[in-house]
């Protein structure tokens, strides 16, 4: 009774502090910056709400079909994905929304594309979340992903020290569907690529056992279903999507996550003593601007302490919030390893599972694509390696989570 109570009383406690400092956030980001970053921060905290509640993982949902053949959380995606592209594409053919201008994350379709992808891939499995995974963990209360992210932040800085080589391997210019096909028939491909994966779920799931998998029943419904959870993965999908929508309507473009890891760990480095601002990388006019200003003005970091302080909330209101700090050691190896992996890899490929993945792919970037596919190749990979570091693990497609 003891210990219930202990984890009770430090939920309660948590969902005080998560609602403070949500509230600080929100009115700092007005007074320096104004309404529509306040507005981020927030769209930011519901992103984090969503992530946890639905625990809409890409990792081990990846993961589970890799090694079980469920395909719930992958058809999760695709729908998810189908919105977007309905949403998105129509704005970005307009090349505004609500008035205001709007462009895609489009980058080239290169061979550093390729290699990030895949390294972050490998980075996802042994870490144990991709980007906004490893936020929203961090934010729910995990120590260990807490590990994860600071060396997340570090291989991304790492990679800021040589990007210009990788970006110069071969590569095609940045293509977008949209612009290329127009809106119609480029939602029409997007639509069949979709369907044509998660038919591809339903026939290895089939196939291996005879039926699909159903979500599992909630014990809580109506409101405080709402805000203790679960929520269902189609509702995170949709969820997810439309506050996508909102960061493109409100920033002028899509959701990203981790260009913000690289400025921090430049600017650590930087009160360190090192002349991270000599750096080619860093003198870019948009890398030089977010590495001087303060943290406030970054679109990507605000949304980011948003996503965690979101997290912690919803982890509070569901009793869950209670970090540990007994990490095996092997678990801690793989923290760190994955961390760099995802950080370096996320830079080679002009961004994650969020900003080429998602946000790509809403934007009708061939890079998206690409990325999707070499990441999966990589997630494979690294479920091979995930017993060298989680011995005697097994997957639980009843229960998908972000890790």
């Amino acid at each position: 009774m003891s210990i219930i109570a202990t984890k009770s009383n430090r939920s309660n406690l948590s969902v005080w502090v998560a609602l403070f400092l949500l509230l600080v956030g929100t009115l700092g980001a007005y007074q320096v910056v104004g309404l529509n970053q306040a507005l981020l921060f927030l769209v930011g905290g519901a992103l984090g709400m969503t992530l946890y509640h639905a625990s809409f993982g890409f990792t081990s949902s990846w993961r589970v079909f890799i090694l079980e053949r469920r395909g719930r959380g992958l058809r999760a995606q695709m729908i998810m994905l189908a919105l977007a592209v309905l949403l998105f594409f129509p704005a970005l053919g307009a090349g505004e929304l609500f008035g205001n201008p709007v462009k895609g994350n489009v980058n080239p379709v290169s061979m550093s594309v390729m290699i990030g992808a895949f390294i972050f891939g490998i980075g996802m499995q042994l870490g144990g979340g991709c980007a906004s995974g490893t936020l929203y963990t961090v934010g729910g209360g995990s120590a260990r992903m807490i590990v994860t992210l600071i060396f997340f932040c570090l291989g991304s800085l790492i990679a800021t020290t040589h990007l210009d080589w990788w970006f110069n391997l071969p590569h095609l210019e940045p293509i977008s569907i949209v612009s290329s096909l127009g809106v119609i028939p480029a939602l029409i491909v997007s639509f069949v690529l979709f369907a044509a994966i998660a038919l591809a779920t339903v026939f290895f799931e089939t196939k291996r056992h005879g039926s699909l998998e159903v979500e599992p029943k909630a014990q809580t419904k109506g409101l405080k279903r709402f805000l203790v959870g679960p929520w269902p993965l189609i509702w995170g999908g949709i969820i997810l999507t439309l506050l996508n929508f909102a960061t493109l309507a409100l920033a002028g473009r899509p959701w990203g996550v981790t260009s913000a890891l690289a400025v921090w760990a430049a600017k650590t480095a930087s009160f360190a003593g090192v002349d991270v601002a000599s750096w080619a990388y860093w003198q870019q006019p948009a890398n030089a601007k977010a590495l001087a200003n303060s943290l406030w003005f970054d679109i990507t970091s605000m949304m980011n302490f948003g996503i965690m302080l979101g997290a912690l909330l919803a982890a509070s209101l569901a009793g869950k919030f209670a970090p540990n700090l007994n990490i095996p050691k092997r678990s801690l190896i793989a923290a760190v390893v994955g961390g760099l992996l995802l950080g370096y890899g996320a830079r080679l490929a002009y961004g994650c599972n969020i900003g080429a993945y998602f946000s790509g792919i809403a934007s009708g970037s061939l890079h998206g694509w690409l990325w999707l596919i070499f990441a999966f190749i990589g997630n494979a990979l690294g479920v091979k390696l995930r017993p060298m570091f989680f011995p005697g693990e097994r997957p639980q497609p009843e229960k998908l989570t972000g890790c």
